[in-house]
């Protein structure tokens, strides 16, 4: 929308027209800096918050996962209270729908308030094959049928990450996965690559510090994670990978022969990129093969907030030649359809009810409008 263009919306924010300013008439409101549709958060961890902090920068994913499964035992209403804080700062910072990555049901009460759109993606996690037909239906009894009875169209069962789930485990995932969105946590650490390609590195750490014996059942690929992995979900109609810090031009080529019916989105959390592993992804290949780019924050134990516009604003600070109109488009509108809201959220089009923020060009002093 240019700057001599004038946003019509009814009192709910629904878009009721776009027009020249010459034909607006009278009353209208006059904002400095850009007007932008809400932006969706696609890569999320509410149920983490209470972690702010808790968790030091930089030492590695490996690290981060253990200080994550340590710190995790808080009081039920020490947690629910900051939940309902994080997601009070997704609002303030005009988010409007996130994808959720949800591994229990603290989250569900909040959620239900409807004050933001969410799709719930429920993780299971489960690298002994033995054991996963155990970890699949505990994790639909436990968490999913909860969800599904008050989320039934945007709550689906996703695996957590190439290196937690057995091959088993994605069989029985990718059965309940048909036409719908999944998301998995992709090539976040060059430990992952090194694990699948050769059976070496860190996350043997990983293992043996949750005393699990790999060697009975796994071998190396000798591929790098997602060359191994991703026939194995195959299903679902959209795949959100999310991370993608150690994607390579030979990787992202070969989702690209791979797509079939599945529509790829890959989804960028710098902020957490920067926090745990204190690097960036691969930014500028994934434009040059035209990939379908989100954004997220993950969660607060990775990250400082939980505001697109500070992922924006990170992603201008390392790619300045970056169109701030491009980037604005990842996350507003690729996210929406990401999500399957495109018809309600993403853009400024007439009938949809998008939210309205305001904020400046250097991406700071966000302000919800609608």
């Amino acid at each position: 929308m240019s700057g001599d263009q004038i946003l019509i919306t009814d009192d709910k924010g629904f878009v009721q027209e776009i027009v020249a300013e010459s034909d607006a008439g009278e009353d209208i409101q006059q904002v400095t800096g850009l007007l932008s549709p809400g932006f969706v958060n696609c890569h999320c961890h509410l149920e983490l918050s209470r972690l702010k902090g808790t968790i030091p920068e930089h030492t590695g994913l490996i690290n981060f996962v253990l200080g994550v499964m340590k710190q995790r035992y808080f009081p039920e209403e020490e947690l629910v209270e900051a939940i309902k804080a994080a997601e009070e700062e997704m609002l303030q910072n005009g988010i409007v729908a996130v994808g959720d990555i949800c591994n229990n049901t603290l989250t569900l009460a909040q959620k239900e308030q409807n004050r933001l759109y969410y799709h719930n993606f429920i993780e299971v996690s489960g690298f002994v094959p033995k054991f996963a037909i155990q970890r699949f239906i505990q994790t639909q009894e436990e968490v999913f049928d909860d969800f599904a009875k008050v989320f039934p169209d945007n709550s689906t069962i996703v695996p957590h990450s190439p290196y937690s789930v057995s091959s088993d485990l994605f069989s029985l995932i990718n059965a309940c996965s048909a036409g719908d969105i999944s998301s998995i946590h992709n090539q976040e650490t060059r430990a992952e690559n090194e694990f699948f390609m050769t059976g070496t590195g860190d996350f043997n750490k990983l293992y043996e510090t949750l005393s699990i014996d790999i060697n009975a059942f796994y071998k190396p690929t000798g591929k790098s994670s997602i060359q191994s992995y991703l026939s194995k979900i195959s299903e679902p109609k959209q795949l959100l990978l999310v991370h993608n810090t150690f994607t390579s031009e030979e990787d992202i080529l070969f989702v690209k022969r791979a797509a079939g019916a599945t529509r790829y989105f890959f989804c960028l959390c710098v902020n957490a990129n920067n926090y745990i592993e204190h690097t960036m992804p691969p930014i500028e290949l994934l434009r040059k093969h035209h990939c379908s780019i989100v954004l997220g924050t993950d969660s607060l134990a990775s990250n400082h907030s939980l505001s697109i516009a500070d992922e924006m604003r990170t992603i201008v600070q390392h790619f300045p030649t970056i169109p701030l109109a491009e980037i604005l488009q990842w996350g507003t509108l690729n996210g929406a359809r990401a999500l399957q809201v495109d018809h309600v959220s993403g853009s400024f089009e007439k009938g949809k009810q998008p939210g309205i923020i305001n904020l400046q060009e250097d991406l700071t002093g966000v302000k919800r409008l609608l």
